[in-house]
């Protein structure tokens, strides 16, 4: 039986009491931690403005740049650039009993140089020998475009940025998320990198017309290879130059706060690149540092570095990551990259098929982590959003603190996606389960908001492909115009709309799209490489395409629009999950109950029902107010929009009648 000192996790999940001790213990060590840094710091949120003391901060009272710098094995360091000509000599830091070294450099020695945008380094002297670094807090850092070596510059506008959105609040893409995943880069229909800026002009308005509440913004910390789509991080505190300056990343997201959308963006701790010269590995010389040693400290599936979450710099460096990216960008909350990875020793590298894994070879420092990151997004912002990226399942990942959870606000639904990419490889449509499709959509922890989606920068990569891609492949290239008939694209359409619908209705409290999906974007994304001869043909999105009024990525585009305005108009998935009214293997058809709206699927390719009955939970007459049918949607228009569906009582239960054709979903409301 639980006891008053049960956790509310353990009360509310029964199958949990045998690992009461373990989130009891989770509980402790969370308050020991904070306890200490409260007592040591003053608060959390002191402890977290670490950015205000190391690296370069310019102190008015004095009027002159503090560097300071944190290498504890180093024997030496010295601040170079160009204001000293580089010279590794000339202005050495002194280091302090925390192994902290800093110097103060004056605005009367050196003010005329050290200007906005300096070049800047630090030379770090081990027994490995000097090396020239970056340093960890560098806020700038720009990349030659030859040699693609990095430089830390300052930065210090004569003007600070000034914001507008002073009345912004992320409140309805915490309780109601939209959310629209994006690269800034590949963004644009030219063949290039595309910037800050005209991402803010140019894909803003899209995203605004898709009725999209939230941008989940990807690849935004600097990193040295383009390709990694932003996951090989370098400098924690640097947005990346190669989309423009730190005003102009500002400028999007005041531009998308004016416009009533939150930013979130992939804050990446799971780990970081093992380069040397641009990077934080062996910044003081030894392999410790930032890092657990040996192999403990390298992920040898991604290829780079795995922090060391108990040590308290490390804690510091990572939670005031967090609290600057909200603070000076003002970024309304995080999508957490890796979790699963960061949770355990293993990093995922087994089937969680037993409550006991969830609680073996877990790192405990990482859990920690997460509960102080989440407790200080809450105290920064209320209503500040947190996802986690996570495959594995652990229980409470998504409840609070106080519960023995992390404190996440959702998780990934990374299932779904599968699961769609499996039906569509290796099953025909009549061979499509029904019951199975509905077990996948709706399995997901009791009172943990999961984020569906149907697919992601994920499966959009090149060596998978997008749902339309696997819907209609090469017939995309030749058979998309609106007079040239295809049974293919037709069916590829139709599809591609019911899956999207499904999973928003049906897979969460939340709904996530990949920048272009909303219109079926034909092709893979591929990052320049050396494989495809340095090329940007695949690291874009062809807007073209779902701007032409005669070709059908148009119409997949209305029917995103239409699809999320009704969502965030009758507060879908913000609202209690979705309650089954009908399921019919012979005809492949869905119905079902959420937040008093009904939603009935025909998955069939053949059956189309002219008196399609079904129960529903109240009497009344019911009209659509979704059918993907409609021609502007790509479809046949065999459905007619402005009838009405009274309910007709049978044996004391009330039934609807409505003509449900193949390959089509409608959504019906009671209106009177």
């Amino acid at each position: 039986m639980p006891s008053k000192n049960t956790p509310i996790l353990v009360k509310n999940d029964p199958w949990l009491a045998p690992f009461e001790s373990d989130i009891q213990d989770r509980m402790k060590r969370f308050e020991a931690r904070k306890k200490q840094l409260e007592s040591e710091y003053g608060s959390i949120d002191a402890f977290a403005s670490g950015y205000n003391y190391l690296g370069f901060n310019y102190d008015t009272k004095k009027k002159g740049w503090w560097y300071r710098e944190w290498a504890p094995n180093a024997s030496a360091l010295s601040v170079i650039g160009d204001f000293n000509n580089w010279d590794r000599s000339a202005h050495p830091l002194q280091k302090n009993d925390r192994g902290i070294w800093e110097i103060f450099l004056e605005d009367k020695l050196y003010g005329s140089k050290l200007t906005h945008e300096a070049a800047v380094k630090v030379h770090v002297v081990s027994d490995k020998g000097g090396v020239d670094r970056i340093p960890a807090y560098a806020r700038y850092v720009t990349q030659d475009e030859k040699t693609y070596d990095f430089t830390a510059r300052l930065w210090h506008p004569e003007k600070p940025y000034k914001w507008t959105d002073k009345k912004f609040a992320p409140d309805q893409s915490y309780d109601n998320p939209y959310i629209y995943e994006c690269h800034v880069g590949m963004a644009q229909e030219k063949e290039g990198v595309g910037t800050y800026r005209e991402f803010a002009d140019k894909i803003l308005p899209k995203i605004k017309e898709q009725g999209y509440n939230t941008i989940q913004v990807m690849a935004v910390q600097e990193h040295p290879y383009y390709g990694s789509f932003g996951y090989h991080v370098s400098n924690f505190f640097a947005p990346s130059s190669r989309f423009g300056t730190p005003h102009d990343l500002k400028y999007l997201v005041d531009t998308a706060h004016k416009l009533g959308i939150a930013v979130i963006m992939d804050i990446v701790h799971s780990h970081a690149v093992k380069n040397l010269a641009e990077g934080l590995n062996e910044f003081d010389g030894s392999d410790d540092q930032y890092f657990h040693p040996g192999g403990r400290g390298f992920h040898t599936l991604w290829d780079s570095k795995l922090f060391n979450y108990g040590k308290e710099e490390v804690l510091r460096f990572l939670l005031s990551n967090v609290k600057y990216w909200m603070e000076e960008f003002h970024m309304d909350g995080f999508r957490y990259d890796g979790v699963t990875s960061m949770l355990y020793f293993h990093h995922g590298d087994i089937s969680f098929d037993h409550y006991e894994k969830y609680f073996k070879d877990v790192d405990w420092d990482v859990l920690t982590y997460f509960q102080l990151a989440n407790d200080l997004i809450k105290e920064i912002k209320p209503k500040g959003i947190s996802i986690a990226e996570d495959m594995s399942g652990m229980p409470g990942l998504c409840r609070p603190v106080s519960e023995g959870g992390m404190g996440f606000d959702f998780r990934l639904g990374m299932g779904i996606p599968d699961y769609w990419i499996k039906l569509l490889k290796h099953k025909h449509d009549e061979q499509w389960n029904i019951h199975e499709m509905w077990d996948t959509l709706t399995n997901r922890r009791y009172g943990e908001r999961t984020i569906a989606y149907a697919e992601s920068h994920d499966q959009a990569l090149v060596g998978d492909k997008s749902i339309a891609f696997w819907l209609m492949d090469k017939e995309m290239y030749t058979h998309m115009h609106k007079d040239t008939p295809s049974l293919i694209i037709d069916r590829g359409i139709a599809l591609h709309k019911m899956i999207r619908l499904f999973t928003l209705s049906l897979g969460g409290e939340g709904w996530l799209n990949f920048i272009g999906n909303e219109f079926g974007h034909p092709e893979w994304v591929d990052f320049p490489r050396e494989g495809n001869g340095w090329s940007y043909k695949y690291a874009r999105r062809q807007w073209n395409l779902q701007e032409h009024p005669d070709l059908r990525y148009k119409q997949l585009y209305n029917f995103g629009a239409a699809m999320v305005q009704m969502a965030n108009d009758e507060k879908i998935v913000g609202s209690l999950p979705a309650q089954q009214l009908n399921m019919d293997e012979d005809n492949k058809a869905i119905i079902f109950e959420r937040n008093n709206l009904i939603f009935a699927f025909n998955f069939s390719p053949t059956n189309s029902v002219p008196d399609y009955r079904f129960k529903v939970p109240v009497p009344g007459k019911y009209k659509i107010i979704l059918n993907s049918d409609k021609g502007e949607f790509g479809g046949h228009d065999r459905i007619d929009d402005e009838m009405t569906y009274p309910t007709v009582a049978l044996f004391g239960e009330h039934f609807l009648s409505v003509y449900l054709p193949s390959r089509v979903a409608i959504v019906l409301k009671k209106v009177k």
